[in-house]
């Protein structure tokens, strides 16, 4: 029998091991000699080129007399700003702002009233797919801590019941795509109930999702042990999904999906890889070290309001004397953005108005003096020439706290709503099949003669 109680503990052995591992380091000034682009990006931060799509852009800079100059950061889906997307929702005040972004991503069009009632109906029919006992048998046979794991197992699992898995057609893919969009809720909030359940000893309920909501209504019906939320509630969470959808093809999990996908594996893995990607820390759950530095410096400051006793604090924290020693204010600054970051320009008006809601006007005032503090501190510290502003990341956090929503979903929600922009990436690469995303690395280790075993 194997010794299952050295599972997942680093021995002595594995730690004498690591450290020749550590010792293969790369002198960084070869990235300079080689002209390699780290993280594929200049020297400037700007992203290497290695693609084409007609889903998303991003805008951060415009030409000023022939020079480019940083601007207000802006968001388009399929050429239309998603300011817009967002006004026209709201005003017309629906709870299906997701379900129109994701019309539009998919099949690059705004849908008629009809067409995205055709699309709500049909995303609620694949709501009730689910094979049967795969609840039981899948999710809540080995929960885990990480719902992203779980819904990633989930995911990989559905692969074995679905008997075209491997048909990478669009007709397939665009398939499995909406089947995919419509049952990430439900692997999310029912990993999570099974996670509560055995994990934590609480109580267990699983409702199932109603056909005549949203996506945005029908995750905080699932959730809630009511299946009440008011109309505000629906209304942001909503909003953060449009928001999350999707973010041009050159972030870290979508242009993992245009990698796995050019390899001409199946949705699922495709979909899987992208998932492993969103859960890290620097992409995805960004957030939650955001919820964690702001409960490090609700610890630590005692009056919200002091402008000199926060601004102290946080030269601390980027001093790395003070929350994590990473000497990061979380949820400040992007890669692409400088000025501001248009999805969280567009969530704060509706976060204040929350914050109202759930009488947590204190706290917003704290994000919006902590945004501005920073902002400044790092631009004068860290003499960044294209400006520093507040990410989607800095806020989202705060309002799924504000909904009472448990912080192990935090990222998973990013991921209910990227999925929409996965899909459209993965058949867009699929559409305009070429060859497989191969880029270079160029060895730098010196060339050594083999030594036999008696000599070494």
């Amino acid at each position: 029998m194997p010794n299952t109680n050295r599972f997942s503990k680093v021995t002595p052995e594995i730690d004498n091991l690591a450290k020749l591992c550590t010792e293969n380091r790369i002198d960084p000034e070869l990235y300079s000699k080689y002209d390699v682009k780290r993280g594929l990006r200049d020297i400037n931060g700007k992203g290497v080129l290695t693609g084409l799509t007609e889903i998303s852009e991003i805008v951060s800079s415009k030409k000023v007399n022939g020079e480019t100059v940083p601007c207000d950061g802006e968001l388009y889906y399929r050429g239309i700003n998603v300011k817009d997307i967002v006004n026209g929702f709201e005003e017309d005040h629906r709870f299906n702002g997701f379900e129109e972004a994701s019309y539009l991503l998919l099949f690059g069009k705004l849908p008629t009233e009809d067409e995205l009632n055709e699309f709500m109906s049909l995303l609620a029919g694949y709501r009730t797919i689910l094979p049967k006992n795969f609840v039981r048998d899948v999710i809540m046979k080995k929960p885990s801590n990480d719902i992203m794991n779980n819904i990633t197992r989930g995911l990989l699992n559905l692969y074995a019941y679905d008997v075209n898995a491997n048909d990478i057609s669009i007709p397939n893919v665009l398939r499995q795509s909406l089947e995919l969009i419509s049952i990430f809720p439900m692997l999310a909030v029912y990993s999570y109930n099974a996670k509560k359940y055995y994990n934590d000893k609480g109580s267990l309920y699983i409702h199932r999702p109603q056909p005549s909501l949203s996506t945005a209504q029908n995750i905080l019906y699932m959730l809630r042990p009511d299946n009440k939320y008011s109309e505000l509630e629906a209304r942001i969470l909503d909003l953060a999904l449009v928001l999350h959808a999707e973010h041009g093809g050159g972030n870290n999990s979508t242009f993992t999906t245009h990698v796995v996908t050019s390899s001409g594996t199946d949705t699922y893995s495709a979909i899987a890889a992208a998932m492993s990607s969103l859960k890290g820390p620097k992409h995805g759950g960004a957030n939650i070290k955001v919820m964690e530095m702001f409960a490090d410096i609700k610890r630590n400051v005692s009056d919200w309001n002091d402008e000199e006793e926060l601004t102290a604090y946080l030269e601390k924290i980027l001093h790395k004397e003070a929350f994590d020693g990473a000497g990061v204010v979380y949820g400040l600054g992007h890669a692409v953005y400088s000025i501001s970051d248009p999805r969280a320009r567009i969530f704060k008006g509706y976060v204040e108005a929350l914050s109202v809601e759930k009488h947590k006007e204190n706290e917003f005032k704290l994000y919006s003096n902590i945004e501005k503090i920073a902002a400044e501190l790092i631009t004068k510290e860290r003499r960044i020439y294209k400006g520093v502003s507040a990410n989607i990341d800095f806020y989202s956090g705060f309002v799924y706290k504000m909904l009472n929503l448990p912080v192990e979903l935090y990222t998973p929600l990013f991921a209910i709503a990227r999925i929409s922009g996965w899909s459209a990436h993965r058949i867009e690469e699929l559409t305009n099949a070429g060859k497989i995303i191969r880029p270079a690395y160029m060895c730098v280790k010196d060339r050594e003669d083999y030594i036999r075993m008696k000599e070494r």
